[in-house]
Formats: C-alpha cells, sequence, structure tokens
C-alpha cells in the first residue's frame, strides 16, 4: 500500500521531512542554551557580593571585560589628560551627561574614567576640574559601548568634545595614545573633585589644558556643579531581560516547526493512501479511463438516439440489418 513512498516524488518529500525535522529540533535546544546561559548569568550576578564589599583589583588582571569581571572594582594609577562629554545621558529620568577623563597610565595607554553624572545640557553646564599630577583612582569596569547599548544615540554630529558612546574604537580616533577597550564608573565622585587643584579638567601631564573640556571647566566648589556617580550597568546580553524570554519563545517556535512538518508529513501520506485504497475498490474513476472516454462521442450528427457509434463516427452495423447480395 505504502510503495507510493519510493516514487520519484515522494522521495523529494521525503528528503525535505528528513532534513527539516533535525535543523528544527537544533535552532530550539540552540534557543533554549542561549536561554540559560542567561538564567545562569542571572543567577551569578545575584550571588555577587555588593559593590560595596568587594576589594578592588588591579586593572591589567581584570581584562578583558567578560560577564565575569563586568562590574568589578578595578583600580588604575596615571594622571588625567583629555576629557569628552557624553551627552544624552539620564539618571533619576533627568537629562544630563557624562563627564569622562581620560587616565593615561604608566603604559601610555589612557583608561576613560567616568568621573560622574551631571543634570543640563553638555557645553553649557560648568564642570568640576580634575585632579591634577598622579592619582588613583577606584571604579567599577565596565566594557566598551556600542550602538546597541541602552542610552547611546549614534547619530553623530556632535561638537568637539562630546562623543556618543564610550568606546575604544571611537576614542582612539580622537586621542594621539592608545585607550584600554574598557572603562571604569567612580562611585566616590567626591574624592575626585576634592583633590582637583582647580587647574582646569582634562589638564595634561605637562600643565597644558584640553581643548575638549577647557570651555566648560570650573573649579570644584566654586560654580561647577556636584558629580553624582553613574552605577554601573549589567553586561550585555545577560540576565532575564526581554531578549532572554525572546529565546524561550523562539525555542517554542522551532520545536513547534518540528511538529508541524511531521503531522504534515503522516497526512500527506495518509491522503495519498486513502486515494489509492479507493481507486482498487473503484470508488473513484482512474483519470485516465475517464478521458478516454471523453473523446469517444456516444453517438453520430445522424444517427437516431440510441444507435452505437465506432470510434470513427460512423454508425455500427446492427445484427438485424439486411445483407447485400
Amino acid at each position: 500500500m505504502y510503495r507510493f513512498l519510493l516514487t520519484p516524488r515522494w522521495w523529494g518529500i521525503n528528503l525535505f521531512v528528513v532534513l527539516a525535522i533535525p535543523f528544527c529540533v537544533f535552532m530550539g535546544t540552540w534557543q533554549l542554551g542561549r536561554f540559560e546561559d542567561r538564567v545562569q548569568t542571572h543567577e551569578a550576578a545575584d550571588e555577587q557580593p555588593a559593590p560595596g564589599t568587594r576589594t578592588a583589583e588591579p586593572l591589567d588582571d581584570l581584562l578583558p571585560v567578560d560577564t565575569v569581571t563586568s562590574g568589578r572594582p578595578a583600580t588604575a594609577t596615571g594622571r588625567y589628560a583629555d576629557q569628552f562629554l557624553v551627552p544624552g545621558r539620564k539618571l533619576d529620568d533627568r537629562d544630563g551627561f557624562y563627564v569622562v577623563g581620560m587616565l593615561r597610565t604608566d603604559s601610555g595607554k589612557a583608561l576613560p574614567v567616568v568621573r560622574g553624572w551631571l543634570p543640563g545640557k553638555a557645553g553649557h553646564t560648568p564642570v568640576p576640574a580634575a585632579p591634577t599630577g598622579s592619582v588613583t583612582v577606584t571604579g567599577d569596569l565596565q566594557a566598551s559601548e556600542n550602538a546597541a547599548t541602552p542610552g547611546v544615540d549614534a547619530t553623530g554630529g556632535l561638537p568637539a568634545g562630546q562623543v556618543s558612546m564610550i568606546s575604544a574604537a571611537s576614542l582612539v580616533n580622537l586621542v594621539p595614545y592608545n585607550v584600554y577597550d574598557a572603562w571604569v564608573t567612580l562611585q566616590d565622585t567626591e574624592t575626585d573633585t576634592k583633590t582637583g587643584s582647580g587647574s582646569g579638567s582634562g589638564s595634561k601631564s605637562d600643565g597644558t589644558s584640553s581643548a575638549a573640556g577647557a570651555a566648560t571647566d570650573a573649579p570644584a566648589g566654586k560654580g561647577g556643579s556636584a558629580l553624582r556617580p553613574v552605577p554601573a550597568a549589567a553586561p550585555q546580553n545577560s540576565g532575564l531581560d526581554l531578549k532572554a524570554f525572546q529565546n524561550l519563545g523562539y525555542t517554542g517556535e522551532w520545536f513547534v516547526f518540528a511538529g508541524f512538518v511531521l503531522f504534515m508529513w503522516f497526512r500527506l501520506i495518509r491522503r495519498e493512501a486513502e486515494a489509492l485504497r479507493d481507486l482498487r475498490l473503484g470508488l473513484i474513476a482512474d483519470a485516465g479511463s475517464e478521458t478516454d472516454r471523453e473523446t469517444v462521442p456516444a453517438t453520430s450528427p445522424g444517427n437516431p438516439p440510441g444507435t452505437p457509434a465506432t470510434p470513427d463516427g460512423t454508425p455500427a452495423a446492427s445484427e438485424d440489418a439486411p445483407t447485400s447480395p
């Protein structure tokens, strides 16, 4: 009954089913693994001690930044050089901007340090001066931002001294030195401003002023607003956010696709088998026989109804008709 499964038409259908089902199962399993990874990182983050209770470690020991080292306290020593403002950043639902100082370490590379957040419009709000001389900073380690980072506006067109994201890929084009592929956010901004000498934010190690922030610098406590610490953000693609539950939804979709392919395959087999069975029982006419009967007229023009006709349309000879001598 099922010999039709070996016909060329069914070989194509069978091959599609054999390839489609494992592919759907693989994709569903992969999406499920992505969701389980998010759950594990969320649980690991909950088990981490509070930021204020963790011991700070040297910056180089925590690089490169990953889901484990992100948010860990890191220390670095150097001198503040250029300064940049990052507009369009909110804190407690208030509009403002980040103040980023480039800390040049002894290795020659610079570490972007978010000294804090200020309300208002970047370039029009006085910024407290950065400390001068050699300083040691301790801040929560963060990975470089990208266009998908929440809060980033990558449209461009910003004035000099302002950047849309804190990223080594963008900052390295604005400064004459290498930049760490990471940044830190200070949680003790009062210490950062109190140690400043009022010589101007972004002062280079040789005492010259940086053009990035010279227009808005103000000595700490003399017209400059108090910097507010920027909380460390959870690493991207971690935690139980909306994207994590999208992975779970995609898991269900792929498994449903696999079941649908299997269901349709059995349905097509059943319909084909029923059609062949009905044909053998005579419940349906053979398509070829029906075509032949339709091409042979039952009567020909000029013959009385009921007179049989030959295939060529001529009247058939009757048994009772007289024969010629």
